[in-house]
């Protein structure tokens, strides 16, 4: 059941980014005088159809990777004398270019429109406190202390772990000075300081932004209360239940939830002698953790139990309200940060200051989606922007057989007086078609390695 549900959110996720995609296209098209034949989501089959009284059929198609809208267009087909100047490729230059930014643009809107309805509905994030700082790391370069709170990352405010999150991603691979400004929480004054990095975390495939900085955030303790336990699982063996406190295991107590995994964890199939309270009683009962490997052939334990989150105390927890003019303006902010960071992303992976491994798929994006959607409707909305900025900038880069190779072939035929001749086109398409094949490989790769 759960995946069908995770194929059914990530069908329904790519059709939602696909069709506001192909709309764009289909639109401007339409306001040029463009005559358009077909607008598809999906390819291959068609599963259901219908055609309006422009002649233009609307299609679901059996393959829902994708989606295209076909116009009338003499490299295509034969076309009749009466019909030339509805023709996409008898129309002027600009009105192709813009034909052709339309579906990246629409993108890009989508996403405008997704983070304006968050910023109207209020945010809200965690304080980036610090908890804890790694002797010799960034942090205690910079002079970092526990209990204080990071304002600010090369001078761009930080108030939350999102925002710091955010302006750590933006120094990875690089080279150079990382600044902090940094206050207590009983005071206004703030400190300044800075740290050398070298090609800050370019090795790692998911990289730890603050443990790479040598810094813990502070969170409450998660004390070993069960809130989950898997059906046939050896906690369930031993009628364990949510609720349950975890007191001792083998004599030694267990104040943290992460001292009881820790100890789950190193104990695959060795009986644990158990205490557990339960209400006002104290029950007592053997278990033995089954034996699971990872990803380096390791074993460990696990006895198929989840812990109770706590929630974050009310002043580590900051909101904020906008109007509707105020959320627009930092909608537009927002999609054009994020853009800008794909594309510095990008760039540096061909530098080679990112790993490829960091590429995603297919498979991922089916996880992150089903991930979202189950912390709700803002979490999946905010990866639906997401995901609907990321495809606008991959589309607009300068690669033939995408929107923005086409962009470039016109931009030429514009400074230049004159169409990029066919032979070369063609070529280019050819290249940028194994380009596109070879990184949705390496793509898949990656989601299969990471399974």
């Amino acid at each position: 059941m759960e995946l069908l549900t995770t194929i059914a959110l990530t069908l329904a996720t790519l059709a939602i980014l696909v069709a506001f995609h192909e709309f764009g296209h289909f639109w401007v098209a339409r306001r040029c005088g463009v005559q358009v034949l077909r607008f598809s989501i999906g390819f291959g089959p068609s599963l259901f159809s219908w055609t309006d009284r422009q002649g233009t059929e609307y299609s679901i198609a059996s393959i829902p990777l994708g989606g295209y809208v076909k116009m009338l267009d003499e490299r295509e087909g034969e076309v009749a004398d009466s019909e030339l100047h509805r023709a996409f490729n008898r129309k002027p230059v600009l009105q192709r270019i813009a034909v052709v930014i339309a579906g990246p643009l629409a993108n890009l809107l989508l996403a405008v429109v997704a983070y304006w309805f968050l910023f109207m509905a209020g945010e809200s994030g965690y304080v980036p406190l610090i908890a804890a700082v790694e002797t010799d790391s960034v942090a205690a370069v910079a002079g970092l202390e526990p209990g204080q709170e990071i304002v600010a990352v090369d001078g761009t405010p930080t108030p939350t772990w999102q925002a710091l999150s955010f302006q750590l991603l933006e120094r990875i691979g690089d080279t150079g000075r990382i600044r902090f400004a940094v206050k207590y929480p009983d005071s206004e004054v703030t400190y300044e300081s800075e740290a050398v990095v070298n090609r800050w975390l370019s090795e790692q495939e998911q990289p730890d932004l603050f443990g790479g900085l040598g810094i813990t955030l502070y969170t409450p303790d998660v004390l070993p209360i069960v809130d989950e336990v898997v059906a046939g699982s050896p906690a369930a063996a031993i009628d364990m239940r949510p609720g349950d406190l975890v007191v001792r295991a083998d004599g030694l107590s267990m104040p943290l939830w992460m001292d009881w995994v820790d100890y789950v964890r190193a104990r695959p199939q060795q009986p644990i002698d158990v205490e557990f309270q339960r209400g006002d009683q104290v029950l007592s009962a053997t278990l033995v953790p089954e034996r699971m490997t990872d990803d380096n052939g390791e074993a460990f334990g696990r006895v198929g139990l989840g812990v109770a989150i706590p929630e974050m105390p009310p002043e580590m927890v900051r909101r904020y309200s906008r109007g509707p003019l105020e959320a627009l303006g930092a909608s537009f902010v927002r999609t054009w940060d994020l853009s800008v960071f794909t594309v510095s992303s990008i760039k540096k992976m061909v530098m080679g200051l990112i790993s490829t491994k960091n590429l995603s798929g297919p498979i991922t994006i089916a996880k992150v989606a089903a991930a979202s959607a189950k912390s709700g409707l803002e979490s999946y909305i905010s990866f639906l922007a997401l995901l609907s900025v990321s495809l606008g900038v991959l589309n607009l880069m300068p690669i033939p057989v995408l929107d923005g190779g086409h962009l470039l072939f016109y931009t030429i035929e514009l400074l230049a007086g004159r169409p990029v001749p066919e032979k070369i086109q063609m070529v280019g398409y050819q290249l940028g078609l194994f380009m596109v094949l070879g990184i949705m490989v390496l793509a898949l790769y990656n989601d299969f390695s990471r399974l």
